[in-house]
């Protein structure tokens, strides 16, 4: 089996986060067999665009994609000498996710039995609380009454983002912090203990400012602090979790195995965050998972991107012991997914039971493929 061509098909505004507009990205890796590999990244289509078509698609025509590794690591180092960590290595991380689909595809299996097989008859999802109908701050019981009630029953929010922003994360006061825990107030109030809370902080926070919060946090028992401060710097991160006894989760922004080394060793992190479709694709999520369990730590991967990347961290989580718990946005799979992808994913009860194949169990609609809301580029681009 060979591979014969890379699509890049490129959706340049899908949604719009926090920080601005986001687009989507997806690789089909073609193959002389008529076997064709599905792959996601995001946020910056255009740009992982470019290092798909110009730099690691040559490299790929005429390989064997059953041959992973290898071929991981010849894309990595046909970008390392530049500094791999951005566009490069998440078009690398959308290729990998292809790759695994294309060989699951190719022995007529689900993806989880090639990453190990079956750990979990099912696996959670928590719903970050982005685009909803109700905002969580100013209506925080409504969400958490109509995410209690479709059996979910952990929720992500981040009510101190405005202060951050407005503050550059330089300062807080007393009050600002008693503002801003309001909506949390409000939902322990409602539902005591039966609605986990993860607190989100976009990575906002000075060392201080974020010890700060971190106490007066602890009275609500929260599932857990996310990046409250920028993962630049991971000693700051061991600092503050000797100064404070609230799980700390980092960081889907760390990349590769290297990246997550240091937290691994330092102690700080009580749960590890990652991304498939930035740090690396499966290959280098399960090194990390694996290397997270040697350190008896859970892995709970970032997934607030399209249908494709869904789909792999569903048969990830399947297959991983040490899978704690999985992001999900009910807007994407109620509503975004459904006219790109041939199935959404959604949880029922809270819950993604075991998922089907073979590969990854899902593709883009042909009638999205042909719509103008996407654009397509090849290489080779006659082929």
């Amino acid at each position: 089996m060979k591979i014969t061509r890379v699509d890049a098909v490129e959706l340049r505004r899908s949604t719009e986060v926090h920080w601005g507009v986001i687009g989507w990205l997806w690789v089909r890796i073609h193959t002389d067999e008529g076997i064709i590999g599905l792959g996601e990244t995001c946020p910056a289509s255009t740009v992982e665009k470019a290092v798909v078509l110009n730099d690691l698609a040559p490299r790929m025509i005429g390989r064997d994609p059953r041959d992973i590794e290898a071929i991981w690591h010849d894309l990595f180092r046909a970008v390392h000498y530049r500094g791999w960590a951005g566009a490069e290595i998440r078009a690398i991380s959308a290729l990998d996710v292809a790759l695994w689909d294309l060989l699951a595809k190719s022995v007529d299996l689900p993806l989880y039995r090639l990453l190990g097989g079956q750990s979990w008859d099912s696996i959670p999802v928590y719903n970050t609380c982005y685009d909803d109908a109700y905002d969580f701050n100013t209506h925080p019981v409504e969400l958490a009454r109509e995410l209690a009630a479709a059996g979910i029953s952990a929720m992500k929010i981040w009510p101190f983002d405005g202060v951050g922003e407005r503050n550059h994360g330089q300062s807080i006061s007393k009050a600002e912090i008693k503002a801003c825990m309001e909506p949390l107030r409000k939902i322990r109030e409602a539902f005591g203990d039966s609605m986990q809370i993860a607190m989100e902080f976009h990575a906002y926070w000075n060392l201080p400012c974020a010890i700060q919060i971190a106490e007066a946090l602890e009275p609500y028992k929260v599932m857990w602090l996310e990046e409250i401060l920028p993962q630049d710097n991971l000693a700051a991160y061991a600092t503050l979790s000797k100064k404070c006894r609230q799980p700390l989760c980092v960081s889907e922004r760390l990349l590769t195995r290297w990246g997550y080394r240091e937290l691994l060793e330092n102690g700080a992190a009580s749960i590890v965050m990652l991304d498939l479709a930035w740090c690396g694709g499966i290959t280098e999520a399960k090194k990390i998972a694996n290397a997270a369990e040697t350190y008896y730590l859970p892995i709970a991967p970032h997934n607030c991107s399209g249908p494709i990347t869904h789909f792999a961290n569903w048969h990830f989580g399947i297959a991983t012991p040490n899978f704690l718990i999985l992001e999900t946005v009910r807007r994407h799979y109620g509503e975004r997914y459904v006219p790109i992808a041939t199935s959404t994913g959604a949880p029922v009860n809270g819950k993604l039971g075991l998922p089907h194949g073979p590969g990854l169990g899902v593709e883009l609609k042909p009638e999205f493929l042909g719509s103008d809301r996407v654009k397509i580029e090849s290489f080779p681009s006659n082929a």
